[in-house]
């Protein structure tokens, strides 16, 4: 049992930056691969950054490599999503994931979702 409640989304302009982030309960956060998704309306869930239970491998979309870092402290139970050089296709809303498992990009392969946090950048 896990509880994710995402934070940091908001408005931001072309080229700058935002810190999006994940606080989850229960006890069981440091056996967890964590992952971030965006969708946007009319478009699939797609996994943008993961992140290995003891946060040695990373994985990102080949969108956002280079200008996003996800990254975790499990002792604090939180993950961050570090977004810098937005762009206006980075406009989605924003979901924090939890997996039993390895990194996957597949949705269903998640146990538990956050609320969602909105990401708008402006050109």
């Amino acid at each position: 049992q896990v509880q994710l409640v995402e934070s940091g989304g908001g408005l931001v302009q072309a080229g700058g930056s935002l810190r999006l982030s994940c606080a989850a309960s229960g006890r069981t956060f440091s056996s967890i691969a964590m992952g971030w998704f965006r969708q946007v309306p009319g478009q699939e869930r797609e996994l943008v950054a993961a992140i290995s239970s003891g946060g040695t491998r990373t994985y990102y979309a080949d969108s956002v490599k280079g200008r996003f870092t996800i990254s975790r402290d499990n002792a604090k139970n939180t993950v961050w999503l570090q977004m810098n050089s937005l762009k206006a296709e980075d406009t989605a809303v924003y979901y924090c994931a939890a997996n039993y498992g390895n990194i996957v990009a597949m949705p269903s392969a998640y146990d538990y979702w956050g609320q969602g946090t909105q990401v708008t950048v402006s050109s």
